[in-house]
Order: C-alpha cells, then sequence, then structure tokens
C-alpha cells in the first residue's frame, strides 16, 4: 500500500497570489502532475488541511478543478484556514465529509489499512481544538476495530516543534494530552499525519509516531529561536510518501516535487562504480 499526503496547499481564487507572492495554483498544479507520475503510483492521496486561504466557496471550485486530474482518490481533512459548510457544498460527491454531523471526521478504508480523520479547527482562532465530543468520537471509533493498521490524520499537530510563532497555534495542549490517552490504548494506531507547520517534523507521541507533512508551496522558515519572527521561505515544495507492509508496518518518504535530474547510474556499463 503506497499513498502520499499533500498538506497546506492554501488554494486562492483563480488570480490570486499568497502574500502577494507566492503562486499556490501553479505549486500545486506541479504536484499533481508528479503525483500522477510517479511509478509506481500511490493508490491514494490525503490533503491533511488548509486547502485553501480562506475557507471561500470559489477558492473550493478552484481547488476542485486543480485535483480534477488526479488520477487516483484523494480525501480531504478540514484545516483553520478552511470552511467546512463551502467545502461539504463544493464537494458533495465526497459523502465521507458528512460522517462526523458539525464536524469534518471520518473513517474509511484505506487499502489494507484504516483513515480515521478528525477536525481539530477551532474558529476563529488559527491554533486547533479536539473538544470531548471530537475525542469521544475517535474513542469510539478507534475501539470499534482494534485488528487494522490505522493513521489518524489532523491538521494541528499535538506536540510543540520549536518555532515559536506555529507552536502558539498548534494542538491546545490539554487536549493533545487526552489525545494521547485515546490513542495511547490503540497499538494498531501506526501514525498521526499532521500538516500546519509546512515543514518535515518528526517525533515519538502515545507509543507510535507523529508527523508533519511540508507543503507543496511554500514552507514556513526553519527558525528555532524563541523570539524567532513569523516567516515564510520558498524552500523546495514537498510531500511525503507512506508505504504500508504487513511485514514492514508504516514506512514515510520525503518527496520533493520538482524535477532535480536524474537518476543517475551509480555503476557503469561495466559494474564499475563511477569515480
Amino acid at each position: 500500500m503506497l499513498f502520499a499526503q499533500i498538506s497546506d496547499l492554501h488554494i486562492k481564487r483563480p488570480g490570486k497570489l499568497a502574500y502577494r507572492r507566492v503562486d499556490t495554483t501553479a505549486y500545486l498544479a506541479r504536484c499533481v502532475a508528479r503525483l500522477n507520475a510517479l511509478d509506481p503510483r500511490p493508490d491514494a492521496v490525503v490533503l491533511t488541511g488548509d486547502l485553501v486561504d480562506f475557507g471561500a466557496r470559489e477558492e473550493y471550485a478552484h481547488l476542485r478543478s486543480l485535483l480534477a486530474p488526479l488520477e487516483m482518490p484523494y480525501y480531504l481533512v478540514m484545516g483553520n484556514h478552511d470552511g467546512r459548510e463551502a467545502l461539504r457544498e463544493v464537494f458533495p460527491e465526497h459523502a465521507y465529509l458528512a460522517q462526523g454531523g458539525a464536524f469534518i471526521q471520518y473513517t474509511l478504508p484505506l487499502g489494507p489499512m484504516r483513515l480515521v480523520a478528525l477536525d481539530t479547527q477551532d474558529p476563529p482562532n488559527g491554533g486547533g481544538r479536539l473538544c470531548d465530543t471530537r475525542l469521544a468520537w475517535l474513542a469510539e471509533m478507534l475501539a470499534a476495530d482494534t485488528q487494522t493498521p490505522t493513521v489518524i490524520a489532523m491538521h494541528h499537530p499535538p506536540f510543540l516543534c520549536g518555532i515559536t510563532h506555529m507552536d502558539v497555534q498548534a494542538l491546545n495542549q490539554d487536549d493533545a494530552v487526552k489525545l494521547a490517552e485515546v490513542v495511547r490504548r490503540h497499538v494498531n494506531v501506526e501514525r498521526v499525519l499532521c500538516g500546519h507547520v509546512h515543514r518535515a517534523v518528526q517525533t515519538r507521541f502515545a507509543g507510535t509516531m507523529a508527523s508533519i507533512c511540508p507543503s507543496p508551496a511554500h514552507q514556513v522558515a526553519l527558525d528555532l529561536r524563541a523570539d524567532g519572527p513569523s516567516a515564510w521561505v520558498l524552500e523546495p515544495p514537498a510531500f511525503h510518501l507512506h508505504r504500508y507492509t504487513p511485514e514492514g508496518g508504516l514506512v514515510t518518504h520525503l518527496a520533493y516535487v520538482d524535477d532535480a535530474g536524474g537518476a543517475h547510474p551509480f555503476y557503469d556499463a561495466d559494474g564499475h562504480l563511477i569515480d
């Protein structure tokens, strides 16, 4: 089983740039083309939030057109920049978006695995919350199947990464403790997949791993100073590829969107190392 994770697309209305400079439309188009060209091609794509920039219907319509060329199923997760009703309205055939009632939370098969998506949005705040209702739903879903290898997808990471202005907007830490209590009871949780920080970050969490996916557009500046300013950079756009096997579990690769040349051989035609 191979699935891709992309996050923090921040699609705007046609013709609009993020921060007056970043053409998120063009970046996503290149990412979609890259995903389609992979060999082997992913079986599915999970998008972990901030799908658009202001949660507007016009932005989601634009997003829908950009995702249309994808040649594999894709699943949408809420971020703090998203809008629940507009998302459901523009993607009506994604029936799973209605599973969670007021929240966009759902569970569905992902090949031999199971995907459980959480809604951490807390408008109008940029940070995330998991209220008792959402956590109770998660506990019920995990308890219903304690055997199938499971990934939990959510936008806000449940840990602090050291980038101060993003940690201020992380998942509420009391909620993170409660989440850990639920996850720790289920050894079949392979990973907690997150976005929000626009960087590749990993840590141990609740007996498993939690990871953050980079953006296919702009990244958050890597600045671990306590007083580091809020800033973004145009580092190479990237995404995660998650490969699951029963023998090895879930293994994650950082993949870049743009072609950097190659692949170049290590050995010549006679089998000698090229020096």
